[in-house]
């Protein structure tokens, strides 16, 4: 089976719970939850029953340890996933406010995910693979960026796709924003992009371009498929032959930590049977319902707290579905 691999960060998301009273103080308590966006991806695709290798570094600690060990519960290959001899394992803690979205604080200063080097790229990484998926949050630095550029250099010359899901996290970065003059020179290399409306906004702010002529000069290059999302609201999407706008399932959120990654996965473990992208791309209706698929893959993890174990297998996204249907 084709594989999808995923670069980038996997790291433990505390996510906030019940708070507790004591002595007058209140105790915010967090739960550990595995996460990462790619690490998300790369376990969205194979919980669905696809093939997905992790690639990229956690620290040989307690929290490193778990990581991989939750990777390869959930049937993901960790034969690329490296533990660091002294760097840690990145931290996030998750605050949510009354309607489920998220606020973040990272714990990432020289950590392992950081130091994944060149070096640790071989040939052997992308074998049987269909799809390289990464994120910004490898682009954050100079090091990390370079990586991240050989690596999609390596994958291409291998003749993998490449797939962006943009997943701006501004307080990564030293300067408090994005780079987004560095994010749309990655996003021009990618086959695949996904982005937020907030974020292709963001990266359009110094341009003096609207969506619809970026869009349009990305797909005049390499890009093949654009899709932006909204929360709730429709997404959008583009290829060189189609374009439209989808509703997306309206469901209870309790969490919206892992939405965006299990549409993501949603999408690659579509995505990675396909023979030939350009022939999908042509068609509406193959589009349609691939990103219809997607979209309940996100709806469905947003119902749930945490990131991997929220992530559906395909029976979960059938009930979904089901149920949605029966309400209407």
């Amino acid at each position: 089976m084709n594989k999808v691999i995923c670069f980038g960060e996997a790291l433990i998301d505390f996510i906030s719970g019940q708070s507790l009273l004591s002595d007058g103080l209140t105790l915010p308590q967090f739960g550990q939850y595995p996460g990462g966006a790619p690490a998300n991806a790369a376990v969205a695709v194979a919980k669905l029953g696809g093939n997905a290798s992790f690639v990229g570094q956690v620290g040989r600690d307690l929290f490193g340890d778990f990581l991989k060990t939750a990777l390869q519960h959930y049937g993901v290959d960790t034969s690329a996933l490296a533990q660091h001899a002294t760097a840690k394992t990145a931290l996030a803690f998750v605050a949510h406010d009354d309607i489920g979205e998220r606020s973040f604080s990272f714990y990432r200063d020289a950590s392992a995910d950081l130091l994944f080097s060149k070096t640790q790229i071989t040939p052997q990484l992308f074998d049987d693979g269909k799809v390289l998926h990464f994120c910004s949050n490898t682009l954050v630095e100079p090091a990390i960026a370079e990586v991240t550029a050989e690596l999609m250099q390596q994958a291409r010359s291998h003749g993998l796709w490449l797939s962006f899901d943009v997943n701006l996290r501004h307080n990564l970065w030293a300067e408090g924003k994005a780079n987004a003059g560095l994010v749309r020179r990655f996003v021009a290399q990618a086959d695949i992009l996904k982005f937020s409306l907030d974020e292709i906004l963001y990266l359009l702010s110094d341009t003096g371009m609207d969506i619809q002529a970026y869009v349009q000069q990305l797909l005049s290059h390499k890009v093949q498929l654009v899709v932006i999302t909204h929360d709730d609201k429709p997404l959008q999407y583009f290829s060189r032959y189609a374009r439209g706008v989808l509703p997306v399932p309206q469901v209870q959120v309790v969490d919206t930590t892992c939405g965006g990654d299990a549409f993501s996965g949603g999408l690659l473990y579509q995505l990675c049977q396909l023979k030939d992208l350009d022939s999908f791309c042509q068609s509406d209706t193959a589009l349609q319902q691939t990103l219809n698929f997607a979209a309940r893959c996100g709806a469905f993890a947003v119902t749930r707290p945490g990131a991997f174990p929220a992530l559906p297998v395909l029976a979960d996204v059938a009930e979904v579905v089901t149920a949605m249907v029966t309400e209407e």
